[in-house]
């Protein structure tokens, strides 16, 4: 049996409450499928079934009504250690998480300059988890973009990247030096099935619609399904657009006007003082202020 990640666990005790993956996963700000995924590899690696979907919801089968006291005790262990090892003396290693797209290279090399002594380690974390991963205490900091949910979270904006609208190679827009939102009202946008919905409508461009519904678009399971769908010709869809951007040869970016830019942020819990979580907030504002020139 493989190791049980502490973030899976307290996710199967959040669906086995509500016994309801989609509240389940309106709760933990995470994206249902991701936590579908997520509650089907601990089965995995468990050897057993721990939920039945029903048409009524989720119910846990025996297996899981052994497993959730268990998981409980097993979460209430892990936060009683770390509050004790806190408490005995600080710990000479930081975990750096970071999404896709996102360079945190400058920032971990300074702060391994200024403490050679220290363990500064970057992970790689899914942008629908990254705020659960700090949270749970997976990460120490988090550089991601927004909007995510910031409850319980302390963040700091390090720059912005503007949005640009993807289209096919032969699309009518491809070869505009730029385009609005009128441009784009009638074109079906794809949707991430389960995702926040403050993070839904930040990318349908909701807020910049006077009202207007937006056109449906496919329903993806994960943000890197989009470009296939464009491709494909069943939708534009809108993303980040970053110095020396690369998409495949079919596609063409086009900048997007008249939209606010993504805000790229480093995130720590709230009341951090550790001194490499506060060193590292200093290294990513010195060296992290643009994105580098690829």
């Amino acid at each position: 049996m493989s190791d049980l990640e502490l973030r899976v666990v307290r996710y199967f005790t959040v669906v086995a409450a509500h016994q309801h993956f989609g509240r389940a996963a309106e709760e933990l700000r995470i994206a249902q499928p991701s936590l579908s995924r997520q509650i089907a590899r601990l089965e995995h690696d468990l050897g057993v079934r721990l939920l039945d979907r029903t048409p009524r919801g989720t119910r846990l089968t025996g297996a899981g009504e052994a497993f959730l006291p268990r998981a409980r005790e097993l979460l209430a262990a892990a936060a009683r250690a770390g509050a004790e090892a806190r408490a005995a003396g600080t710990s000479h290693r930081i975990t750096v998480g970071y999404v896709s797209g996102l360079i945190v290279t400058p920032a971990v090399r300074a702060l391994r300059r200024r403490h050679p002594e220290a363990e500064v380690l970057a992970r790689h974390v899914d942008m629908t988890v990254a705020a659960a991963a700090l949270r749970d205490g997976e990460v120490d900091a988090v550089v991601s973009r927004l909007p995510f949910a910031t409850d319980g979270l302390e963040v700091t904006e390090l720059y912005a990247e503007p949005r640009v609208v993807v289209v096919p190679r032969d699309h009518r827009l491809a070869g505009k030096e730029s385009v609005g939102v009128d441009d784009i009202a009638d074109e079906p946008l794809p949707r991430v099935r389960g995702a926040d919905p403050a993070w839904t409508a930040f990318w349908l461009l909701e807020a910049h619609r006077g009202g207007r519904p937006v056109p449906d678009g496919p329903l993806i399971e994960d943000l890197e399904d989009k470009f296939e769908t464009v491709a494909a010709g069943e939708a534009l869809a809108i993303a980040v657009g970053t110095p020396g951007m690369r998409l495949r040869p079919d596609l063409v970016a086009v900048p997007l006007d008249g939209v606010e830019p993504v805000r790229v942020v480093v995130a720590t819990r709230a009341g951090e003082r550790h001194p490499l979580v506060v060193d590292f907030l200093r290294c990513a504002a010195a060296t992290l202020p643009d994105r580098p020139e690829a």
